[in-house]
């Protein structure tokens, strides 16, 4: 059965229960319920939570930037590769349904945002919104904890970084004006397919790809740095897509464009697998073999400077298209660096002291 609406097609225990609850088997055929999912609730639910801390140095010498802030935990988008899905597991959750259903937003996010600002210590680097989960996934318009982040980063003048599959951002636009204004900011939004069907399937509760792209062009016309992420690329899904996905990002105004191939670490990739075979069974084999061609012969890649671009010769015909591509629709790219200067302690309104 095909769960609609949802990534991830099961939930999975959580690696760290000591137990775990396991139907009988007999039951279940007693009450006439052929699988436990049946029995599912289909609603989100949403929990308050109040972290110590919300800025993240990240130490991966395969990322581009040096700290992360993610105002929720879990992501109703509940896309089926997300690597996030395993870091739900410390939060009690599974990184299944779980990560989906059971998302959790810390309230006082712009409050620690500040407070880390405020240390003396502190030296300004660009801090990206989502290093982990969307900062605008759908329950951002009722709690607006990313907008009250941006407000921080306005008034302390610090640069920010924002990584998004949803259109929701063009409601944040007069602060991203103004933060562009100083080179403050630069978005980069996650486009992975142009086919609505795979968007659907992979990808269920984000934006569509029309509002992405009018969100490209949108930020474009008000000259704030967007680039186009096609992340992650899945052979046999996606991978053909690289030429025309990046002419029509080229054409909305995007700045650039990035890639990183899909790697399925941890828990993700049974979940991946059930999902593909459930979805598309007819080419389940197919994509799966090809992944593992990426990743000497597994779904998952842990290695730095290996895992977001792969090895062999599948991986290789991607990064030469994606690079071909690149330099055809950005012979003269412009990826800016974000302005630090500007930066200082005593630029806040002091929102910790209330």
């Amino acid at each position: 059965m095909h769960i609609k609406g949802r990534g991830a097609q099961k939930n999975m225990p959580n690696k760290f229960d000591r137990y775990r609850h396991i139907p009988d088997i007999e039951y279940l055929n007693y009450c006439e319920v052929e699988k436990e999912e049946q029995a599912v609730d289909p609603h989100t639910h949403f929990h308050s939570i109040f972290p110590k801390t919300i800025v993240n140095k990240v130490t991966s010498p395969d990322l581009r930037f040096q700290y992360s802030m993610n105002p929720y935990q879990g992501c109703e988008h509940g896309c089926v590769y997300c690597y996030a899905r395993n870091s739900h597991q410390y939060w009690g959750y599974g990184p299944g349904l779980d990560f989906e259903k059971q998302v959790l937003f810390k309230e006082n996010a712009p409050l620690l945002l500040e407070k880390t600002l405020r240390k003396k210590g502190w030296i300004p680097h660009t801090i990206v919104l989502s290093g982990n989960t969307d900062c605008y996934q759908p329950i951002e318009r009722q709690k607006e904890l990313t907008r009250q982040c941006l407000k921080v980063m306005l008034q302390y003048k610090h640069p920010v970084g924002i990584i998004t599959k949803n259109a929701l951002l063009l409601r944040d636009l007069d602060l991203l004006q103004e933060l562009a204004k100083d080179n403050l900011v630069k978005v980069n939004i996650s486009i992975t397919s142009l086919s609505e069907e795979t968007r659907r399937a992979m990808e269920p509760r984000t934006s569509t790809i029309k509002k992405r792209f009018i969100a490209v062009e949108r930020l474009a016309q008000h000259q704030i740095p967007v680039a186009v992420m096609m992340a992650p690329i899945i052979p046999g899904i996606n991978s053909h897509e690289i030429f025309p996905l990046l002419k029509r990002a080229s054409e909305a105004g995007a700045w650039t464009a990035h890639y990183s191939l899909i790697h399925l670490n941890g828990a993700v990739g049974e979940l991946f697998t059930d999902w593909i075979e459930k979805t598309w069974p007819d080419r389940a084999s197919k994509v799966l073999q090809l992944i593992k061609s990426c990743h000497n012969g597994k779904l998952n890649e842990s290695r730095f400077n290996k895992r977001f671009k792969g090895e062999g010769e599948i991986a290789r015909q991607i990064a030469q298209q994606f690079k071909i591509a690149r330099n055809k629709y950005w012979p003269h790219r412009h990826w800016p660096s974000l302005n630090t200067t500007l930066f200082h302690h005593q630029n806040g309104t002091q929102y910790t002291l209330f």
